[in-house]
């Protein structure tokens, strides 16, 4: 299975650049009410994923709670917790679940390290779900039905 049916292109997803400041995620990540956003270079590679908590960290460590402080501190400065694992473009999906495991989004890059989108954990979910639910209806098939069905496949 191809991994571009679940990827949520560049186009549509919410991501930082690593020049904006604290107080520029910030605000976005208020907006669109996320606690986890990819980050990219100008020149459009995955750098990282910042959370809420990356976010919490750096202003306890520069033991400050000012806003205007965070205007001067650009996200490739700041310490992460984790960035999410990214995959290619052309990982087999297998890949793509075992990532998703430990991340609620997993980033995709092309062959050139750019990011291209996101899979969401919630679509690879589905894409189990489903799969189980063939191999169920499957597993209590006749043997002369299960026989037609892998002849179709």
């Amino acid at each position: 299975m191809n991994i571009l049916f679940y990827l949520v292109p560049k186009s549509e997803v919410m991501y930082l650049f690593d020049d904006y400041s604290m107080r520029q995620a910030l605000e976005k990540m208020e907006y669109h009410k996320y606690s986890a956003v990819p980050i990219i270079t100008r020149d459009g590679r995955y750098f990282g994923t910042l959370t809420e908590g990356d976010i919490l960290w750096e202003l306890k460590k520069r033991q400050t709670m000012n806003i205007q402080d965070a205007e001067n501190i650009q996200l490739r400065h700041m310490q992460r917790k984790r960035d999410n694992q990214p995959v290619n473009v052309n990982c087999n999906i297998e890949d793509l679940v075992m990532t998703s495991m430990n991340q609620n989004f997993v980033p995709v890059i092309d062959d050139n390290g750019i990011f291209i989108g996101i899979v969401t954990r919630k679509s690879i979910i589905e894409y189990c779900y489903r799969r189980y639910k063939k191999y169920e209806r499957f597993e209590h098939m006749e043997m002369e039905d299960q026989i037609r069905m892998m002849e179709t496949m």
